[in-house]
This record gives structure tokens, sequence and C-alpha cells, in this order.
């Protein structure tokens, strides 16, 4: 399963929080696919593999201290094609 999460800062991060974001994800047994910083109305987006919503959710939140998210589940379009019966 793939997510894609926004991500507001609460605050400047720091240099630990900063390292420990991808750790935490990783250690939950979650992938990070790609991560960007943006400018805008968010200040990253994360794309993570997890195997399902509980993973994901469980590396996500060990990061809400430093940041809102709003998280998404995605579907390659392909398979929603499919599903919705294209």
């Amino acid at each position: 399963m793939i997510t894609i999460t926004l991500v507001k800062f609460r605050h400047r991060p720091t240099k630990e929080e900063i390292e420990k974001a991808p750790q935490a994800i990783q250690e939950a047994g979650a992938k990070i696919i790609s991560s960007y910083w943006t400018l805008g109305r968010y200040d990253a987006v994360v794309t993570v593999e997890a195997p399902d919503e509980r993973v994901a959710m469980q590396g996500l939140s060990k990061l809400l201290d430093a940041a809102a998210t709003e998280t998404l589940v995605a579907i390659p379009r392909e398979e929603a094609l499919k599903l919705a019966g294209y």
C-alpha cells in the first residue's frame, strides 16, 4: 500500500527531528519512497510504502510532536480504473 503524507511543521524542526523522522517510519516497518520539502501550504510531502494502514500510522504517529500531517491512500491509476469499471 502507498500513502502520500502532507506535512505542516508545528515549529522549525531541529536537526535531531529531521534525522529522527525517516528512522521512525522505517522502524515501524514502512519504506520511504520519496520525500520533498515544499513551498506553499505544506512544508513537506512524503510518499511511503507500508504493508497496511496500521504500519503507516505507527511510523507517522511518532512525528506528531513536530508536525501536523494529512495522509492519503494512493491507488495506482490503472488499478483505480479497473476498480471503477473502466
